[in-house]
């Protein structure tokens, strides 16, 4: 199991049983390959389709049936298509549970920066500023740092922001953080690493839980 796979595997147990779900690009699409079968989950992609079930094989796979990020994926039996419109008026009207998506940066006090880098090419940003604010839980899974070892999870964030103070569970390799009443809680931390190596990493402030754990998959 690889570390993605780690986090994709930890925000699947954030879900519950009948939630409409949003997942974003990268790491957040693996999150379909490891939800529990007992769950009734439904999936959706802001492209236009409710109903996004796991990862196809070469068998399944249908070149029409692909996700916000372009990739495909199976539609579960039920499932229904709809306009890109009508899917981000689900999002803005407050029908999506859970959105999950990844972040070049996140602050201690909840803000998310993941649309945009300084001096780089700008796409836009996307359906991630209506999910961040149109969702009624954002989870964040990241990479604790940067690939060129610089700390994502700050104190605040320098990228430009996509939303202010809606991050509310952050997942990364290392550690998992709640966020609550302006405050981050580190509620569990990976064996692979100690909590003063996690600190030195880490510029933003937290409490650590009382009841730290250790994180489990």
């Amino acid at each position: 199991m690889n570390s993605k796979q780690k986090m994709a595997i930890r925000a699947a147990k954030e879900i519950s049983n009948g939630n409409i779900v949003n997942l974003g690009i990268g790491i957040p699409t693996l999150v379909a390959d490891f939800l529990p079968k007992e769950k009734n989950v439904y999936l959706h992609t802001e492209n236009g389709l409710l109903g996004v079930g796991p990862t196809p094989s070469k068998e399944e796979l249908d070149p029409e049936i692909i996700n916000a990020g372009k990739l495909p994926v199976t539609a579960q039996i039920g499932a229904s298509y709809f306009s890109s419109s009508e899917s981000f008026a689900m999002i803005r009207g407050g029908h999506v549970d859970v959105a999950i998506l990844g972040a070049l940066q996140v602050a201690e006090n909840g803000d998310i920066a993941n649309w945009a880098v300084p001096g780089k090419d700008i796409l836009g940003v996307g359906g991630a500023m209506d999910l961040v604010a149109g969702a009624k839980k954002v989870i964040v899974t990241t990479q604790h740092c940067a690939k060129n070892g610089e700390p994502k999870i700050l104190q605040r964030c320098t990228y430009p922001i996509t939303a202010k103070n809606v991050v509310r569970l952050l997942i990364t390799e290392l550690a998992v953080f709640r966020f609550e009443n302006g405050k981050m809680i580190l509620e569990e931390i990976s064996e692979e690493i100690t909590e003063q190596e996690l600190k030195e990493i880490t510029p933003a402030e937290y409490i650590v839980s009382a009841n730290l754990s250790k994180y489990h998959v």
